[in-house]
């Protein structure tokens, strides 16, 4: 496999899409001795047909905001891979959305299902809609607009979308209320649903949990635990709450929090009534973590700053994509970092990876450590399925159980004769060998 060549005609054919080319240059070096290892892969041409999306939707959504001024915005659906499942991927509302992101979270999406277990495939999808700022029934007419174009092409046993940012239970509640309208069936065709009509307990928490549940995994290899640790945290939205819910009931004790405008540093932990007030401060649709300082005071605010500077045992970046950079890294690694643990998808850069990996940090990708919300997304499918309702404690267990065995198979394809465990290469590998000889199977289609 020559991987530049690869990545050269990739980049001809996306050009600027850097997200995107960055993901599929991840996934090709982790994966390229396996793949010289198994010519059968070449014979089918496995890796151009991994790498290329099995077709993308780009469509117009009109609607009207409440002063009655029609607006447009764009809408997307990547559907990457379905070789192991339906595929099965969040949708985000974001200004910044564009093509290259979705493909980049899309590909992503593919071995992060893989790793599951579950049978989903990769997918992702959104719009670049603007949800900070605008009333419930803006809301609640663009996600009516949105589905009016996306109901066609997702069902139950062929593309499950769930939220993302920008898309919690609010968007979830109003898109299917239009496809349920439209399609005219109650059914499990989106996930992160209510609890009362179809949506699963712990989903929410999910993927915080998951995080913390996969970073014990990695301590428990160095004889360690959340115990008596500190943590740092980047984000403020559901995964950061979960990750500093789960964090703290281990008994560590989260300082940290972030948003574009800052980070917030707390030194007498983020815990209890404060845990909560991150959820009353996501639901303000702001992106801003400065309001924090005003209701408890002996927390500092440093704008326009990343938390990594802040000494640290444990690092969970629970943002967004690129948002740690080489010299994050560094502060980190200097102040003797523990391990660190991606909340988010691809948030840290590869000079930053590379950096981890060179002085031998406890270091998983997001593909791993935040499957977490996905494998309860499915989880969610397989109680819609049954037509039934797990108790938490079921939910919660097989939460656990999937984690454990997604850092079982990091750690099988992941270590080097040194002992030192490479979570990318064994979760990239791990993945890719799931959906690759899924494919094979199925022939070229």
């Amino acid at each position: 496999m020559n991987i530049e060549k690869i990545l050269h005609d990739l980049e001809k054919k996306n050009p600027g899409e850097l997200e995107y080319l960055q993901a599929v240059r991840e996934v090709l070096e982790s994966i390229e001795s396996v793949y010289n290892e198994n010519p059968q892969f070449a014979s089918v041409n496995i890796i151009d047909r991994i790498v290329e999306p099995d077709r993308i939707y780009t469509f117009k959504v009109s609607w009207v905001d409440d002063t009655g001024k029609v607006l447009v915005n764009r809408g997307y659906r990547v559907q990457f891979n379905n070789a192991i499942g339906p595929y099965k991927g969040g949708l985000r509302f974001h200004p910044s959305v564009n093509l290259s992101i979705l493909k980049f979270l899309g590909f992503e999406q593919i071995f992060k299902n893989s790793l599951t277990t579950l049978p989903m495939g990769g997918a992702k999808g959104g719009s670049d809609f603007d949800p900070k700022g605008k009333s419930n029934g803006e809301i609640m007419r663009f996600c009516q607009a949105f589905m009016l174009e996306l109901w066609k092409i997702i069902g139950p046993e062929t593309d499950v979308p769930a939220g993302d940012i920008g898309v919690g239970g609010r968007e979830i509640g109003f898109l299917y209320g239009m496809y349920k309208k439209l399609a005219r069936e109650n059914s499990g065709v989106l996930t992160g649903k209510g609890l009362n009509w179809g949506g699963s307990l712990i989903r929410p928490e999910a993927t915080g949990f998951g995080t913390v549940y996969f970073a014990n995994e990695m301590l428990k290899t160095k004889g360690e635990s959340f115990e008596g640790k500190t943590v740092a945290l980047s984000g403020f939205g559901n995964v950061a709450w979960g990750a500093a819910l789960k964090a703290t009931e281990l008994g560590a004790k989260v300082v940290t929090i972030s948003g574009p405008d800052g980070y917030v540093y707390d030194p007498d932990g983020i815990s209890g009534e404060k845990i909560d007030y991150l959820l009353e401060l996501r639901a303000s649709n702001q992106d801003i973590v400065k309001p924090y300082t005003d209701e408890f005071p002996s927390a500092q605010f440093h704008p326009g700053k990343h938390p990594w500077e802040v000494p640290c045992d444990i690092a969970l970046p629970c943002a967004t994509q690129n948002e740690l950079d080489k010299q994050d890294a560094l502060n980190l690694i200097n102040n003797n970092v523990l391990c660190v643990a991606e909340g988010a998808n691809m948030p840290s850069t590869p000079e930053a990876v590379e950096l981890f990996l060179e002085h031998k940090i406890l270091f998983a990708p997001g593909k791993a450590v935040n499957a977490g919300g996905v494998a309860t997304s499915g989880l969610e499918m397989s109680q819609n399925s049954m037509k039934l309702c797990w108790p938490l404690n079921e939910v919660d267990q097989r939460l656990h159980q999937i984690m454990s065995s997604i850092h079982e198979q990091c750690v099988t394809y992941g270590t080097g004769p040194d002992g030192y465990v490479d979570y990318v290469k064994g979760a990239n590998v791990a993945g890719f060998l799931k959906v690759a000889n899924a494919m094979l199977d199925q022939g070229v289609i």
